[in-house]
């Protein structure tokens, strides 16, 4: 009991710092599918995560028709369920564009328009977007979806060149659809977690007796 009391105590301390000075270990750019649906596993496995979101979601556009699991949702529905989802879990979510990124000693730091904040590990999920990522030096090739121009070079587990810096969704090369973009940060969550722990990562809940 005593040993439980003493974790809870240091854990509110460290949260209490983090929230102080925005530092986390996981910064995702983009709140989209694929950024709110990596989120959703980062916090869900206990890393601290900020999450994102400028707005410019291209789903908040869409009727979505073909999502498995749902008859018909719109787009921005969908996207408020998932950043709901990556909240319930524990994620940070920052309502704001972000300018920067730039690599420090220890990490990186996210600079907004309103702020910064520092962490460990990127994960890029910024859509039609590649700039932020370009600027940093990650490697980019073109893109083959229509609409989309460049997107970052990734290898399968969703790294980029860059050490620490991942990439999921539309900017990493995968189709536009939201079921694969959501699927895809799903996978990128999952590879970066399963290397932090050091060991695969298998998160299924399951029905009660």
């Amino acid at each position: 009991m005593f040993k439980f009391l003493k974790f809870h105590r240091n854990r509110s301390i460290l949260e209490k710092v983090r929230e102080e000075y925005n530092m986390y270990e996981i910064a995702i750019i983009g709140a989209g599918p694929a950024g709110a649906s990596a989120a959703i596993f980062t916090a869900k496995a206990g890393k601290s995560t900020v999450l994102f979101d400028a707005g410019t979601s291209a789903t908040k556009r869409a009727l979505l028709k073909n999502h498995y699991g749902v008859k018909e949702i719109t787009g921005p529905e969908l996207v408020e369920t998932g950043k709901k989802q990556a909240e319930q879990f524990g994620a940070k979510l920052v309502d704001e564009k972000v300018t920067s990124v730039e690599k420090t000693e220890n990490g990186f730091t996210i600079q907004t328009e309103q702020g910064s904040y520092e962490s460990k590990y990127v994960i890029f999920a910024t859509g039609l977007i590649a700039d932020l990522g370009e600027k940093l030096g990650v490697e980019t090739k073109p893109a083959t979806e229509p609409r989309v121009k460049t997107v970052f070079a990734v290898d399968e587990q969703g790294k980029t060149n860059v050490p620490n810096v991942w990439a999921c969704g539309t900017v990493a090369g995968v189709s536009m659809h939201t079921i694969i973009t959501a699927g895809d940060g799903a996978k990128v969550a999952i590879n970066l977690i399963s290397e932090i722990n050091g060991k695969r990562l298998v998160d299924h809940d399951v029905l009660g007796n």
